[in-house]
């Protein structure tokens, strides 16, 4: 009898186990099955765009009325619209309940241009090349000299050769400075054709030459700096040298 009673306690035990795995899998049936029949996308919002559309950001997303809200894959839509729009640095994609897919997008700062075998590769501040135009077109930006990409392609980052691999690292430091420090829509164009040091065309009238692997956030505080003192007329044109080893900027002017 004993024996009997335990037996009976055990299967009871084991129905209650397969009881609960039933009901939780239940649950969660009934669950995908409310996510799939109710939330459906009927609005995709767009913000933070300003080169392109909000068609074009909805086109190139992918998303179409009537997806499920919570099946979307947020990279797959992200990628789908960095692939189409290389403009388009940073996504954000949120869901609103009950029907709102929320897409707000960063576009890159003012981008600068290399020119290359008839055409202008043209280089994000982040580094990525973001549209390729004739050469003749580029009139628009600041250009970057002294360097050849390699295999250039539309949403790619950009690639020297090996052996300008300073040259590299610092062009993109510099130019992550620059769009940190509001500056890049002042600049005229960075050369690194100078193996000693890396120039920079600033406002028209300035050449700032600065080192290869410098801390080029602070290097643009003192160029500020300089500017904003009074010394520099509006009239004057000039170098600023700011590769001394004391630290301190000099500013030769042009007499010519």
């Amino acid at each position: 009898m004993a024996r009997r009673r335990k037996s009976n306690r055990r299967r009871r035990g084991h129905f209650g186990v397969l009881y609960k795995l039933l009901s939780v899998l239940v649950i969660c049936g009934a669950i995908i099955a409310a996510l799939t029949l109710f939330f459906r996308v009927d609005t995709v919002a767009v913000t933070g765009q300003q080169r392109y559309t909000e068609q074009q950001v909805r086109e190139a997303a992918g998303v179409a009325a009537g997806d499920n809200l919570y099946l979307l894959n947020k990279n797959t839509v992200a990628s789908n619209i960095v692939e189409a729009l290389p403009y388009i640095e940073h996504i954000r994609i949120n869901r609103k309940l009950p029907d709102t897919l929320l897409i707000e997008v960063e576009e890159c700062g003012t981008a600068l241009a290399v020119i290359q075998d008839g055409y202008a590769w043209y280089i994000s501040p982040g580094g990525k090349i973001v549209e390729q135009r004739a050469a003749g077109e580029a009139t628009d930006c600041g250009i970057i000299s002294g360097c050849m990409l390699l295999a250039p392609s539309v949403g790619t980052r950009i690639a020297l050769a090996t052996e300008l691999a300073d040259q590299q690292e610092s062009l993109l430091s510099l130019l992550a400075a620059l769009e940190d420090a509001g500056m890049l829509d002042e600049v005229d164009g960075i050369r690194l054709d100078d193996p000693a040091c890396i120039a920079m065309d600033y406002a028209g009238r300035f050449a700032v030459e600065m080192l290869y692997g410098d801390d080029y956030a602070y290097k643009l505080k003192m160029l500020n700096a300089a500017l904003d003192s009074g010394r520099i007329q509006d009239n004057m044109k000039g170098t600023f040298d700011m590769r001394r080893e004391d630290g301190r900027t000099y500013f030769i002017q042009d007499t010519r």
